[in-house]
C-alpha cells in the first residue's frame, strides 16, 4: 500500500517536475528616464508639433450665400446729393453734434447763412459707404455718432469758427478744403493765412519794386559815364585851360 502510494507521487521518466527553482542573475535596470535639462525642456514644449483642427466633414454646415441688398432710391438720392457737395463746395466741415436743442441749431444755422455756409445733416451709414468708393475715404471715421456737415463754396474758415465759438454744443472734427483733408488744428492754421487778393497784392508789389531795381541799376552806369564825359568835356575846352593857365 505504501508502495503504490510513493511510486503515484514520484515522476515519471520524461516528465518535467511540477516545480522548478531557476536562478536567475542580478539585471541593471534600464527603464528609468534620464533627467532632462530644463532648456531642453522649454525647446521641447515649444517645438511640440501640434496638429490642424480637424476639418468639418463635408455637408455639415450650411453654406453661407451672399446676399447682395439692392439700395432703396433713398439712398441713392442722398448719394448723389452727397457727390454734388463735395463737386461744388470747396469747404466741408464735419461738426459733432452734442445734445443741442432745436433753438440753438436754429440760430446757429441763421448765423452760419449770413456768411452763406449752410448744415446739412445726413445718415452715418450712407456717407461711410459713399466715402469708402470715393477719393475722400480718409473721412469716414468722423462719421460717428450725431454729426452734421458744414458746407459751403468758398473756404470761409474765419466765419465758421467765430460762428462755432459761440456754440458750444458743436464741436468741429475735422474739414475737407480745397480737396485737402484738414484736422481741427490745420483747420485753425488755415484760418489764419491771408486772403487771396491780399497775397496777390504783396506779390504783385514785389515784382514791381524787382523791376525798378533793375531799370534803376541799368540806368546808373550809363548816366554815370555821360556825367564823366560831361566833367571831362569841361576840363578839356580852352576856358579851362586858361583859367588854370592864370
Amino acid at each position: 500500500m505504501a508502495a503504490t502510494l510513493c511510486v503515484k507521487y514520484l515522476p515519471k521518466q520524461g516528465w518535467l517536475p511540477l516545480t522548478q527553482s531557476v536562478r536567475h542573475g542580478s539585471k541593471a535596470v534600464t527603464r528609468h528616464r534620464k533627467p532632462m535639462h530644463i532648456h531642453k525642456q522649454k525647446l521641447m514644449a515649444v517645438t511640440k508639433y501640434i496638429p490642424p483642427p480637424k476639418a468639418a466633414p463635408p455637408g455639415a454646415y450650411i453654406t453661407a450665400t451672399n446676399r447682395v441688398q439692392e439700395e432703396n432710391s433713398l439712398v441713392i438720392l442722398i448719394k448723389k446729393d452727397l457727390e454734388k457737395l463735395f463737386q461744388n463746395c470747396r469747404m466741408l466741415a464735419v461738426v459733432q453734434n452734442n445734445a443741442s436743442n432745436a433753438e440753438d441749431m436754429r440760430l446757429l444755422k441763421h448765423r452760419l447763412y449770413k456768411h452763406g455756409i449752410y448744415v446739412r445733416f445726413f445718415p452715418n451709414k450712407v456717407v461711410q459707404s459713399f466715402l469708402s468708393d470715393s477719393i475722400y475715404c480718409n473721412m469716414a471715421p468722423l462719421f460717428i455718432g450725431p454729426t452734421a456737415v458744414v458746407v459751403s463754396k468758398e473756404p470761409k474758415v474765419k466765419e465758421m469758427l467765430m460762428t462755432l465759438k459761440s456754440s458750444p454744443q458743436m464741436t468741429l472734427l475735422g474739414a475737407c478744403i480745397d480737396n485737402t483733408l484738414l484736422s481741427v488744428q490745420g483747420v485753425v492754421h488755415y484760418s489764419k493765412l491771408p486772403s487771396v487778393a491780399v497775397v496777390q497784392g504783396e506779390f504783385v508789389s514785389g515784382l514791381v519794386m524787382l523791376t525798378s531795381n533793375t531799370a534803376s541799376m541799368l540806368q546808373r552806369n550809363p548816366t554815370h559815364l555821360s556825367a564823366l564825359l560831361q566833367q571831362y568835356i569841361k576840363q578839356q575846352s580852352p576856358e579851362s585851360v586858361v583859367e588854370k593857365a592864370t
